[in-house]
This record gives C-alpha cells, structure tokens and sequence, in this order.
C-alpha cells in the first residue's frame, strides 16, 4: 500500500473519486515542496461547526503532526487559525510553535492583514489542512452547504500570494481544493458548491487528519527518519482536541471521535502510516 492508498481507505464521503485527477504520488509530491521550500511554515486550520459554535477535532491534531514533523526538521512553524480554535492550537501546538489568531473581519481588513503577516512572517512555505475556503460567491459554506461565512477569519487571502502552498481536504470545501473545484461538482456526494480557493498541491484524505498524518509520513520517507508520533502520543492529542472544546463534525457533539470514527479507528491510519515506514527500513 502506498501512503495515498492509506489516508484514503475507508473513504466514506466519496473523495476518493477525485483521485484520478492528481498525481499518484501526490503525498510525496506535497512533502517534496515543502522540503524544497526550508524556513518558516505557516499552518491554517480551524473547521467551525455550526451547530456547536466551536471547530472540529479534524484539522487542528493533523496541523500539530505536521508542525512537529517539521520542527523536526528544522522549519519554523507558525500555526493560524480564528478565535474558534486558538485556545486548541495554543494549548496542544507544541512549545516550539507559535499560534496567530487571524480575526474575523469585512474584506479589506483581512486583506491588510493576511499582507501584513506575510510581510512579518516571511514563510516559505504554506499548509492548510481542513480550514473552510472560499465559494465562487466569496462565502464559506459547511458539508451540508449551509453559510459560516460570519464565523470564518478569511485565511485564503494569505495564499493569495506566491508562496509555496499545500491543501489538504476531505470534502470539496476545505482550502486547495479549488484545484480540483469542477470535479468536485460532478461526485453526487461531496459539496455542491465548492472552495474555489487553490494550493502548489493538493491532498486528498478520508479525514482530513489523516492527510497530515500521510504529509508527515512521506516528510519522514524523504528525510530517511520517522517523523510520525507514536500512538499513544496521538491518542493523547486528540483526547486533549476535545478537551479544549473541539467537536465531532459528523454529531457535532464534544465526543472522542473525528468525522464519526472512533479514537481507536483514527489509530489505525496512523499504525498503517508506522508499518509502512518501516517496511522501508524508516
């Protein structure tokens, strides 16, 4: 099995479908990017869930993975999200990361200040792993296509800009899937209007988290080290997702799972990520 194969399986929502349309390495493409691209990386997560008032536990364990892959190596790592998951990243982002809280804004102001973090950052490169993006309509909108628009920091106009960037999304409405925003459209079961907003590459995941786990994976199977965190770390930082308030997309209630899958069933992607490694000798 290769990574993608892995941060596929399972697949409950028909992203799968899109496959097709990447490259069939696209894990090992995105990791390639950001390691060509050494210094300070910037994260975006953040999911806000309507019927909670709060984000979602996928995204913000995935950016933690990513961020610690990274320090790994060297980058800086700088995690954005809004005032929905701050306190998450904040409390479980590492002490090596920092956590910028992008507000919630009209238009110009986050323009100014999406430019203005550029400017202060200077990151060399751009992740955003399950943050709501753009429609065509300049709106965001949920799985079920409902409008979130008041309770989203406008994050996309930070990859309105040259960096390098990678997208990683599990539903059509996420960040970097304007990549693939027509093909989106035309699976019955993803979002009908999708996130227009666009990434360098494109990840697909069943759950998004898996996608960064599958990120970290192929970083660790370029560099020749095993960047993943082990399964009890992991365990731990999904207990503590939910603990700062975080909620199961699918229930929208504060539970121990992600997008409906259990503690134990999201273990089982990383597991598969770990065994792989090693059958490389990582």
């Amino acid at each position: 099995m290769t990574i993608e194969d892995i941060i596929l399986d399972r697949d409950r929502r028909g992203i799968s479908h899109l496959r097709p349309h990447l490259p069939s390495d696209y894990a090992t493409q995105a990791a390639q990017l950001i390691l060509d691209n050494p210094g300070t990386a910037i994260i975006v997560t953040g999911f806000y869930i309507l019927d909670a008032g709060f984000a979602e536990t996928d995204g913000p364990p995935g950016a933690v993975v990513i961020g610690s892959a990274l320090n790994q190596l060297g980058y800086n790592v700088v995690h954005v999200t809004d005032r929905y998951a701050t306190e998450i990243m904040d409390k479980t982002g590492g002490d090596y990361s920092s956590v910028v809280d992008f507000p919630i804004t009209d238009e110009d102001s986050s323009v100014e200040f999406a430019r203005n973090l550029l400017s202060e950052l200077n990151p060399s490169v751009l992740i955003a792993i399950e943050r709501c993006g753009f429609t065509d309509e300049g709106k965001y909108r949920n799985m079920r296509g409902r409008d979130i628009t008041d309770y989203n920091a406008r994050i996309d106009h930070l990859f309105h800009s040259d960096v390098p960037s990678v997208g990683i999304g599990d539903g059509g409405n996420e960040i970097g899937m304007g990549n693939l925003a027509k093909e989106v459209t035309q699976v019955e079961s993803l979002v009908k209007i999708p996130c227009i907003t666009q990434t360098s590459k494109l990840m697909l995941a069943s759950v998004s988290n898996w996608g960064g786990y599958g990120l970290a994976a192929a970083l660790s199977a370029l560099s020749g080290r095993n960047l993943l965190p082990s399964i009890e770390e992991e365990q731990q930082l999904l207990r503590d997702t939910v603990d700062l308030g975080a909620v199961d997309g699918m229930s929208a209630k504060q539970e121990y799972k992600v997008d409906g899958f259990t503690i134990e069933e999201n273990s089982e992607a990383l597991q598969a990520l770990h065994d792989h490694l090693a059958a490389m000798g990582i």
